[in-house]
C-alpha cells in the first residue's frame, strides 16, 4: 500500500528515565522525520507517583497501576486522527498479572495496532504465554528487534509467521573514527579505555567486569574501565543505592580506584556518544542469558566498537561473524581474556570494529523508520476505497473468519469497530466493537 499512515505511539517517554522511554522518543523523532507528520504520544507513567513533566507531543498518559486510565487512553486514542498506533512493549511497563491490563488496552483500541515487543521470554510460564497471545491477537502486526525474538515466538508461544515483522533496535548515525582524537576530547589521554553505559541494576552483571579489570590491570596497569549511567529508577526507588555501594566496595577491595571511574549520572546522547567513541573495547557482562535485546550492545556495535559479551540471546546473534567476543557468564577470567586479546592485537580489533559497524548500519534510525512506516503502512486503513468498494456492493451480507481458527460465521449489519483493507488476502477488515474479535471480512459475492 503505497501511502503514509499517521501514527500514535504509546510508551514510557522522556523526562522518564528508562531504556523504553529513549527508544519511544528515537522512533517517534525518526518516524515523523521520515514521513513528514508530527505524531502524537499517549505516555505510560510510572508507580512512582511522580508527576512527569511531557512535552506537547504527549496528548494523554496512562498511569500503570490504574487501571480505568486503560481505558480513558484507549477512548483518547480512538478519538484522535491517528490511524495506526504502535504499542512498545515490556511487560513491566503495564499493570496486572504478567502485564496483563496492556491486554485491556489494545482490546479497547478501534484502529490497527502494531505492537513492539522489545521482550520475549525463553522459558515462559502457562500465564505469560496466554497473556502474550492475547497481546497478539489483538494486534494486527507484532514487531520484534531480534531474529531469535521472531523464532521464540514462532516456536514457543504459537505465531503465526505473517504476524511478525523483525525490526532492529535502531541506532544513532555515527561516523566510525579512532578512539583517540575522543579521548584527547575527554582528556583522557592514551590509556586504553573499556567501557559499559547503562542504568545499574544487579542484573547487569558488572561486578564481574570490575573483577575482569583486576586482571586486564595486571597487563596494562594504565587501563580504565568506564562504567557509565545512573541507577535504574526503580532499582533506586526499592534498594536505594545498594548495588553501586557493593561495587564502590569492590572497587576499594581489589585497589583499583585508579583503574575504574563511576559516572553516576543520565547522559545526554551527545555525551554517551563521545564516552562510545573514546573506548577501545566495549563489555556487556549481563547475566540473562535469555535477553534478546540490549540498547546498549546495539548502540556499542553501531558506534563501530570491540565488544566483549557475555553468551545472551541478543550478543549471541549481534555478534556473530566475528563483530564482537563472547566471554562466560559470571566468569571474570573469561572477560579479563576477551578484553586483552583486543587490546593485545589490535588488527584483530580493527577487523572486529569494522564488522560491526558494517552490520551497524542497516540499525541507523532512518532506515528503522521506514521500515516502521512500511508496516504502518501495511495495516493502515485506507478509508475513502474502502468506503467505496463497500457501498458499491448490494448486499450486507459478508462472510467472517475469526483470526484464531476456521469457524465462519455471518454478519448482517455494519461494522462498527472501524473498517480497513488487506491487500494480501484481497479482504475488508473489521474490528467489531461488540466482541471485541478481530474478524477477516469479505463480501459473500466473493467468497
Amino acid at each position: 500500500m503505497n501511502h503514509t499512515a499517521r501514527a500514535l505511539f504509546v510508551g514510557s517517554f522522556p523526562p522518564r528515565q528508562c531504556g523504553i522511554a529513549t527508544f519511544t522518543r528515537d522512533l517517534v523523532d525518526s518516524y515523523d522525520a521520515c514521513v513528514g507528520i508530527r505524531s502524537d504520544v499517549v505516555a505510560i507513567d510510572d508507580r512512582s507517583g511522580f508527576n512527569y513533566a511531557y512535552g506537547s507531543r504527549v496528548v494523554a498518559r496512562l498511569k500503570e497501576d490504574d487501571l480505568p486510565t486503560y481505558r480513558e487512553a484507549a477512548a483518547r486514542i480512538n478519538a484522535l486522527p491517528a490511524n495506526v498506533v504502535n504499542v512498545q512493549h515490556e511487560y513491566g511497563l503495564f499493570g496486572g498479572d504478567e502485564g496483563a491490563w496492556a491486554v485491556e488496552l489494545l482490546a479497547a483500541v478501534r484502529k490497527p495496532v502494531v505492537l513492539t515487543m522489545h521482550t520475549v521470554l525463553a522459558s515462559p510460564s502457562t500465564n505469560h504465554i496466554d497473556v502474550t497471545r492475547a497481546l497478539m491477537h489483538y494486534a494486527d502486526r507484532v514487531v520484534v528487534l531480534s531474529e531469535t525474538a521472531r523464532t521464540l515466538l514462532l516456536e514457543r508461544y504459537g505465531a503465526r509467521p505473517e504476524e511478525l515483522s523483525v525490526i532492529q533496535h535502531g541506532v544513532p548515525d555515527v561516523a566510525l573514527e579512532g578512539s583517540a582524537s575522543a579521548k584527547d576530547a575527554l582528556r583522557l589521554g592514551t590509556r586504553p579505555i573499556v567501557s559499559t553505559f547503562g542504568l545499574l541494576s544487579s542484573g547487569k552483571g558488572l561486578e564481574y567486569a570490575v573483577a575482569a579489570i583486576h586482571e586486564v590491570a595486571q597487563r596494562y596497569p594504565d587501563v580504565l574501565y568506564l562504567l557509565l549511567g545512573a541507577t535504574h529508577p526503580n532499582v533506586r526507588a526499592t534498594q536505594g543505592e545498594r548495588y553501586r555501594d557493593a561495587l564502590r566496595a569492590l572497587i576499594a577491595g581489589l585497589d583499583l580506584e585508579k583503574n575504574v571511574a563511576m559516572v553516576d549520572r543520565y547522559l545526554s546522547l551527545e555525551e554517551l556518544l563521545a564516552y562510545l567513541q573514546a573506548s577501545d573495547v566495549y563489555v556487556t557482562p549481563y547475566l540473562n542469558p535469555d535477553q534478546v535485546v540490549s540498547g546498549t550492545l546495539a548502540y556499542a556495535l553501531a558506534a563501530g566498537k570491540a565488544i566483549v559479551s557475555t553468551p545472551y540471546l541478543y550478543a549471541r546473534e549481534l555478534l556473530a561473524q566475528e563483530r564482537g567476543a563472547l566471554a562466560e557468564f559470571r566468569d571474570a577470567r573469561s572477560i579479563a581474556a576477551g578484553v586483552i586479546r583486543f587490546l593485545d592485537y589490535p588488527n584483530l580489533r580493527a577487523r572486529a570494529e569494522l564488522a560491526a559497524y558494517a552490520f551497524g548500519r542497516r540499525m541507523t534510525w532512518p532506515k528503522v523508520a521506514a521500515q516502521y512506516a512500511s508496516v504502518f503502512a501495511s495495516v493502515a486503513p485506507v478509508i475513502a476505497p474502502v468506503l467505496s468498494a463497500w457501498s458499491s456492493r448490494n448486499t450486507n451480507e459478508i462472510s467472517a473468519q475469526r483470526k484464531a481458527g476456521d469457524e465462519h460465521v455471518h454478519l448482517h449489519s455494519h461494522c462498527r469497530g472501524g473498517l480497513r483493507q488487506n491487500p494480501e488476502r484481497n479482504e475488508l477488515v473489521c474490528r467489531s466493537a461488540e466482541h471485541d474479535e478481530r474478524l477477516y471480512v469479505q463480501h459473500s459475492s466473493e467468497r
